[in-house]
């Protein structure tokens, strides 16, 4: 069978995973990995993914996304002269979980889980220490220490909700400091530590070709994604010029229904 032509844009928390299984796919892959933290203005993450797949040449069989729903950011991204292929879930725990499935039933037994990832501890500062303490001086230096501990206490809040870190293991990169960095910031938040063996199924689908209509979303050209409010997450809804969907922006928190 003659290998696919496919171009993968993801955001660069998957960039470690992506690499692993592209590279045992006889598949031939173009890698784009935008930003982490797009998803915290999902009208920027439309923009820049929707830029990123205009800007994709001709010739590809599909555009692999490394997304989920995201808060609504990919709401309205449209495939262009080539389909877009998307795992069907609410944020990109599910690829690390294997299956929405999965990432419901773990969610529904510890709605206060924060998740810790290769890409999510070296993209950015996970909720503990260090980041409370780099947090705290920034602060401290641009609006003294008063409205520093202010602007902390406001900060913290959010986490109140959470209670539980969860490492979810690939097996790929520094595993064992980033389990510990785990650790670390459970132990200094009050919160519960956890880990979870990852399961690579859906990304080793995802890179094989192999779109079950079930588990990935395929977007034909002239397409562009919905969310569909049911169990299956995303559709696909037929282009009729009508301009962007609306997002709100927000902390990294599930959004599972």
């Amino acid at each position: 069978m003659k290998p696919l032509q496919l171009k993968i844009i993801s955001c660069n928390v998957l960039w470690r995973e992506f690499c692993h299984y592209a590279s045992q796919s006889p598949n031939r892959f173009e890698f784009q990995f935008l930003p982490w933290g797009l998803h915290c203005d999902p009208k920027q993450l439309r923009r820049e993914l929707q830029q990123a797949v205009d800007d994709t040449p001709a010739g590809f069989d599909a555009i692999l996304l490394g997304y989920g729903l995201c808060s609504q950011g990919v709401a309205g991204v449209s495939a262009r002269q080539t389909r877009l292929i998307i795992a069907r879930g609410h944020d990109c725990i599910t690829c690390f979980l294997g299956s929405r499935a999965r990432y419901r039933a773990y969610f529904d037994a510890h709605p206060g889980t924060y998740w810790y990832t290769p890409g999510w501890i070296e993209n950015h500062l996970p909720p503990g220490q260090e980041r409370y303490e780099r947090t705290f001086a920034q602060y401290k230096d641009k609006y003294g220490e008063d409205n520093a501990q202010y602007l902390m206490e406001m900060e913290q809040d959010w986490f109140n909700k959470y209670s539980t870190a969860a490492y979810v293991d690939l097996a790929i990169g520094p595993v064992d400091a980033h389990k510990t960095k785990t650790r670390e910031c459970a132990a200094w938040l009050g919160w519960q530590y956890d880990e979870i063996k990852g399961d690579p199924a859906l990304l080793q689908r995802l890179v094989a070709g192999k779109w079950d209509p079930d588990e990935f979303l395929i977007v034909e050209p002239n397409h562009h994604i919905e969310a569909s409010n049911d169990d299956m997450i995303l559709c696909a809804v037929p282009d009729t010029g009508g301009g962007e969907l609306p997002a709100e922006a927000g902390p990294r928190t599930q959004t599972l229904p």
